[in-house]
């Protein structure tokens, strides 16, 4: 099996937005000891100092527990979070009924102050750009509720800490991608080497044995024959399946057709696809393969032991065309409808609907003794929609 990222290296991804945990509490600690300052400096004119000191009290607990939790990545989860956020709001609307009118209207801080920027960060760092910027604009409306109020000041507030949770919930995103890259780059690698030595291996022993058997059978002919014949076979196989490229995908989830398609290769079936990769969703890639598998497996069935089947695949840019041809006596006219209502439904379920439920068109041509084609055309995205068949 191939090689995965593992071990230290694992960790490395897994953890990789650590450094902006470790940035959010860093900022807790700072701005709690802010607070503090401005606590002390303002605490003699509170209406409730009571409940300041209670809230000053709350603030060293929970960034306590935030900084306890947010430096180890079993901590960082989203009950923490949402606690966080809910428990800032609640700290912010109790600044109001400790501040008294005066201390409001002069203005002096809340007690929370600037640490109350604290759960927007953790808010942008765990759940993106969005959950940054809605927390830092609800943050934003319980202030100026508090304040009763709304000034150039507050307004520069509200951008600032939507700003910072948006550009904090970016860098965020950023970072899990490149972590997703990475990954996906080391898999590829292992999977290339891994490869690599097992198509030296299988050349070296097992192609270099299947090559003399064909050869010696075709000398020896008879039922020597059918061995050479078999062999050469299964010759062909075993190199389409080592040169095939490795399966890869994107983060968007989209992988490359072509290793699938050229998996189809045998003695009877010539694969044609392009150079360069053909990108399409996973799904769509996984059912455009099982639509080549029936046609030729319906080349087995109704087209003879000496029909041969082409497949071909075309990267049109918008879309991705996909056609299956044989050299067979072809369908005579009204054997599909007739199969489909004696209950054959390979070609129904399996290459019209498989098509149509990814929002593409089918197209047959066949005539006696001209053969057989499937042309499949399926747009790169779409929403879905009915396929047509012509």
């Amino acid at each position: 099996m191939p090689a995965s990222p593992s071990g230290a290296g694992a960790r490395a991804i897994a953890d990789n937005t650590t450094p902006l945990w470790l940035g959010a509490v860093t900022l807790r600690i700072v701005t709690f000891l802010f607070a503090v300052g401005v606590f002390s400096l303002h605490r003699h004119g509170y209406a409730m100092p009571c409940l300041g000191w209670a809230t000053l009290g709350a603030m060293t607990v929970w960034t306590a527990l935030t900084c306890y939790w947010f430096v180890r990545p079993s901590g960082r989860r989203l009950n923490v979070v949402i606690v966080d956020v809910l428990l800032t709001t609640a700290l912010i609307i109790a600044s109001h009924y400790v501040l008294s009118g005066e201390q409001l209207i002069r203005p002096v801080p809340l007690v929370t102050t600037i640490w109350a920027s604290g759960c927007v960060v953790s808010s942008a760092v765990y759940g993106g750009r969005a959950a940054g910027t809605v927390s830092g604009a609800w943050i934003s409306l319980v202030s100026i509720w508090a304040r009763g109020y709304f000034d150039t000041d507050i307004a520069r507030d509200t951008v600032l800490l939507s700003g910072i949770g948006f550009v904090v919930g970016l860098a965020a995103v950023t970072a899990r991608h490149s972590a997703e890259q990475l990954a996906r780059a080391l898999r590829a690698e292992a999977a290339t080497k891994e490869r690599e030595r097992l198509a030296r291996a299988v050349h070296d022993s097992v192609l270099q044995v299947l090559a003399r058997v064909r050869r010696r059978g075709a000398e020896l002919g008879g039922e020597a024959a059918e061995l050479a014949r078999l062999s050469g076979e299964q010759e062909i196989a075993l190199r389409s399946l080592v040169s095939a490229a490795p399966q890869e995908s994107t983060v968007d989830g989209e992988v490359d057709l072509r290793p699938q398609l050229q998996l189809l290769a045998t003695p009877r079936v010539q694969v044609s696809v392009p150079a360069t990769q053909v990108m399409l969703p996973a799904v769509a890639a996984s059912e455009l393969s099982a639509v080549a598998r029936e046609a030729l497996s319906n080349v087995d069935k109704h087209a003879g032991p000496d029909a041969r089947a082409w497949v071909l695949l075309e990267d049109l840019g918008k879309e991705v065309v996909l056609s299956v041809r044989d050299d067979g006596p072809g369908i005579p006219p009204g054997r599909l409808a007739a199969a489909e209502g004696e209950g054959h439904m390979g070609v129904a379920y399996s290459i019209r609907g498989r098509v149509a439920e990814l929002g593409g068109e089918v197209s047959l041509y066949t005539a006696a003794g001209e053969g057989t084609e499937w042309e499949v055309r399926v747009p790169r995205r779409q929403p879905r929609r009915k396929g047509v068949v012509r």
